[in-house]
């Protein structure tokens, strides 16, 4: 198996994984995620189709190095507007608020907070 072969392999692979991903999972978080690896795929592919002649293909190259600068810059919107979407989101029914109580036989010290004794001045003569 030459290597372009292997490469073309594992590239669809990887593709065939996030669009799996992608399907099948729910988290927002997770199908950026499977996005990447689709797109990370995608990117082995076009470097294995570049190297595939005598030569290499320089804008198959040059492709992929833009490509990656765009997925970078796609991932960080897309985190950030996920994390927006979340805290806009309502909670799921089965979350149950956490709260924390304090122990019954001790008072919390943010509550009862020492206070220096007042002194009384004399006023001027």
């Amino acid at each position: 198996m030459s290597p372009v072969v292997f490469y073309l392999c594992v590239g669809a692979g990887l593709w065939v994984a996030g669009l799996h991903g992608l399907m099948v999972v729910r988290h927002p978080l997770r199908r950026i995620l499977a996005i990447n690896i689709m797109g990370s795929g995608v990117f082995m592919v076009m470097v294995a189709l570049a190297n595939r002649g005598t030569t290499v293909d320089p804008v198959l190259q040059a492709l992929v190095v833009t490509g990656l600068v765009v997925a970078v810059s796609a991932t960080a919107f897309a985190l950030r507007l996920a994390r927006a979407v979340l805290s806009l989101s309502p909670p799921p029914r089965s979350a149950k608020p956490h709260t924390i109580k304090p122990h019954p036989t001790k008072s919390s010290p943010t509550k009862h907070r020492p206070t220096k004794p007042r002194t009384t001045r004399d006023s001027p003569p």
